[in-house]
Parts: C-alpha cells; structure tokens; sequence
C-alpha cells in the first residue's frame, strides 16, 4: 500500500504560479498511475492531470490545459502539479491519487485510484 503526502499549496494572487508536490513512501511510484485532482467548497472533486506509469502519457481537464503541468520522478518517488497563470477559480482543495496498474495508460476518473493523499490547499486571490 502507497501513503501520498502532498505539498506546496498556498496562497498566490492571479497570474501567480505554484509547485505541487507529492511524496510517496512505504512502495515504489514506478508501478502505479497517478493523476491531480481538485476540490472546491460544495463541489464535486474533479479531475486536474493525470499521468502515466511511464510518464510518457498525460492528460490535462480542459479548464488547466496549457497551464499546468504535470509530471513524475520515479527514482525521486514523487509526483508533480506545476501550476502556471492561476486564477481565482483554480482555487480548491489538491489532491494527489494512486493506482497500481500494468498497463502504460491514464485514467481520469476519482473512481480509478485507490490511494489518496489528505490534499493541500490552493487559494488564488484576485
């Protein structure tokens, strides 16, 4: 079993840009997809990146692409969320997830990972 711990989150005024990170331990990242997910008050929790085992294959929900960037150390154990231009409504709860799987592909869905971490807090302000 993977234990996430998430970093990074803060406070940023619009335009500004933050790093997320997230550390995994007690298993080895190589083997599992992982993906961004967000959650604003009273909102559902969305879908924000998610990346391949590999790290050769990503996607990006519409609202963040050409914004943030997602993407993965293996050997470091950890998983990035580079967020650029952010704006007031990115502001939201992150949440980093994994999944073991054997296939080289990305899921999307909460519903397709098993491991989550307790999230850090992004507010961008106007």
């Amino acid at each position: 079993q993977v234990q996430l711990v998430e970093s990074g989150g803060g406070l940023v005024q619009a335009g500004g840009s933050l790093r997320l990170s997230c550390a995994a331990s007690k298993r080895t990242i190589s083997s599992y997809a992982m993906g961004w997910f967000r959650q604003a008050p009273e909102k559902e929790r969305e879908s924000v990146a998610a990346i391949s085992r590999s790290g050769d294959n990503t996607y990006y929900d519409d609202s963040v692409k050409g914004r943030f960037t997602i993407s993965r150390d293996n050997a470091k154990n950890t998983l990035y969320l580079q967020m650029n231009s952010l704006q007031p409504e990115d502001t939201a709860a992150y949440y980093c997830a994994a999944d073991q799987r054997y296939s080289d592909t990305v899921y999307m869905r909460r519903y397709d990972y098993a491991y989550w971490g307790q999230g850090t807090q992004v507010t961008v302000s106007s």
